[in-house]
């Protein structure tokens, strides 16, 4: 009898120990499992703050890989730049504003050194073999078919425009400097002062 006992009591307390032993796994397992799920939401709330926190724009001209890039939601025209690799040797900085602030779906188009230039050089050298009248009636031809970009035409070149004097002029570069690059050349409309009798006059002189 006492033998029995004892075995009793050993086989009740392995019992008792290999109990224990499951509760504490299944326990285990459950706050894994909360921990893993809470893990995921993290980092799918990250994923989401992330891509909240980003822009999507297309630069396209003189940098070494134009193309659609994302950027930091308040990023600047250099941010969008840089992203494409930088610019090219040939781009004119000058003629674009490197502090501007980027929006969603924005264009932003970096020029090439020279190309105005290299125009008004070609139409001083065909006009200079001629006299003094076929040389003015030639430089007036020229600039009349010579395509000003509005993206990056200064205030004396816009000025040539029809309908567009220096306070329209100056209306285009500021409105380039709020709101961004014209993304086609009929946005010119949206600035104050051009509607769409200027614009019928100025369509086939203007570029972006």
């Amino acid at each position: 009898m006492p033998m029995f006992r004892k075995s009793m009591i050993v086989l009740l307390l392995l019992a008792l120990v290999a109990g224990g032993g499951a509760l504490y796994g299944m326990k285990s397992t459950e706050d894994a499992t909360v921990l893993d799920a809470g893990a995921k939401q993290a980092m799918s709330s990250s994923a989401r703050e992330a891509q909240e926190d980003s822009i999507t724009v297309y630069v396209t001209g003189a940098v070494n890989q134009p193309g659609v890039v994302s950027v930091a939601a308040g990023a600047r025209v250099a941010d969008a730049v840089n992203a494409c690799g930088g610019l090219l040797p040939t781009a004119d900085a000058a003629k674009i504003n490197m502090a501007q602030a980027v929006k969603d779906g924005q264009q932003i188009r970096v020029p090439e050194k020279g190309a105005s230039k290299a125009t008004k050089n070609a139409t001083a050298t065909a006009s200079s073999s001629d006299n003094g009248k076929a040389r003015a009636s030639t430089g007036s031809d020229a600039d009349a078919g010579e395509l000003i970009n509005i993206n990056t035409a200064d205030e004396a070149e816009l000025d040539k425009l029809p309908g567009v004097g220096p306070s329209t002029a100056q209306k285009i570069i500021e409105y380039r400097e709020t709101e961004g690059q014209f993304a086609s050349p009929e946005d010119i409309m949206k600035v104050k002062g051009i509607g769409k009798a200027k614009y019928e006059k100025m369509k086939d002189r203007i570029t972006v």
